[in-house]
């Protein structure tokens, strides 16, 4: 199993993403022998108050939420920065996203400037998520930006997105019709025994994959730790189509892939480290057997180069 921070606990908020995404980069550092830690709440509180100022230029459109895909995160690393987890940590009790933001609509409802709309976010942001952290990163006996120091431990070009549908081309690079998928980010497009040789090649040689999927179905089970399908079913390219057309497949949540494992009767399961803390009987992790990979995956995110 790869090496990975604490689990941490998403609350009530839409942030699997933020928190799949930052983990699969976490272990995907300390694979590497780098020590990293990061925080959810610097990229959720930043990307809450740009959506603020968008809601209150655009007359009320579009609607603030923290739904997105994992793609998003890297796309936020590139605009925001990052920040170590130690400076900007998760307050206790965790903030309530899904309040937080019908409060910020109401927000920008009552404004009357763009300054004076800043001065409320941040006023509200700050007793909510916590005061923001100084504009430096120090680590390791060097100081960078956060922008220097998101650049540092994840490349704008480092990632990969990858899915399997036939309603596209395989082989192309394709706009994946999710609705979280706000910024249009393409996942290439490959069959399903490709993506699933794609996805045990990376884990096997150490590198970790933000999972996104389909989690509503009665296979999985956060409090029994288990995600399956019964593994005598083929789980074909065209079943797998035909489930996502029919909405019965549909993109539901994150996770952070760090591992493959074999049961008592040899059959192989996926180690997910999930964000909804650590209570079930693996310490929040998941195991995830591989018809339930076939099944279930919308996308997945890797490191292009596997060295």
């Amino acid at each position: 199993m790869l090496k990975t921070t604490p689990v941490k606990d998403q609350g009530q908020s839409a942030l699997c993403w933020v928190y799949a995404m930052l983990a699969t980069i976490e272990s995907e550092r300390l694979m590497q022998g780098d020590s990293i830690h990061l925080s959810p709440d610097y990229i959720a509180r930043l990307y809450l108050a740009q959506q603020a100022r968008s809601h209150y230029l655009g007359h009320g459109r579009p609607a603030i939420t923290l739904r997105g895909t994992a793609p998003m995160l890297i796309r936020l690393l590139q605009t925001y920065g990052a920040m170590p987890y130690d400076s900007y940590p998760e307050r206790q009790p965790r903030a309530n996203y899904n309040v937080l933001e019908r409060k910020l609509q109401q927000t920008t409802r009552h404004a009357t400037s763009l300054s004076q709309l800043q001065q409320r976010v941040d006023n509200l942001l700050d007793e909510s998520v916590g005061v923001m952290p100084a504009d430096q990163v120090y680590m390791l006996g060097a100081t960078y930006t956060p922008l220097s120091f998101a650049n540092s431990v994840c490349r704008a070009d480092e990632y990969q997105a990858l899915t399997s549908f036939t309603h596209h081309p395989f082989g192309r690079s394709i706009a994946l019709e999710l609705p979280d998928n706000r910024m249009g980010d393409l996942f290439l497009n490959l069959p399903l025994d490709t993506l699933i040789n794609r996805i045990d090649r990376s884990l096997r040689n150490g590198h970790p994959v933000c999972w996104e999927g389909d989690i509503s179905n009665d296979g999985f089970s956060f409090a029994q730790g288990k995600a399956l399908v019964n593994p005598r079913l083929h789980i074909s390219q065209t079943l797998r189509q035909h489930l996502f057309e029919q909405r019965q497949t549909t993109d539901d949540h994150c996770m952070a892939l760090i591992g493959i494992v074999r049961n008592r009767k040899g059959r192989k399961l996926y180690v997910a480290k999930n964000s909804w803390g650590t209570n079930n009987p693996f310490g929040g992790l998941i195991y995830m057997n591989e018809n339930y990979l076939r099944q279930n995956t919308i996308c997945v995110v890797m490191r292009q180069k596997e060295d």
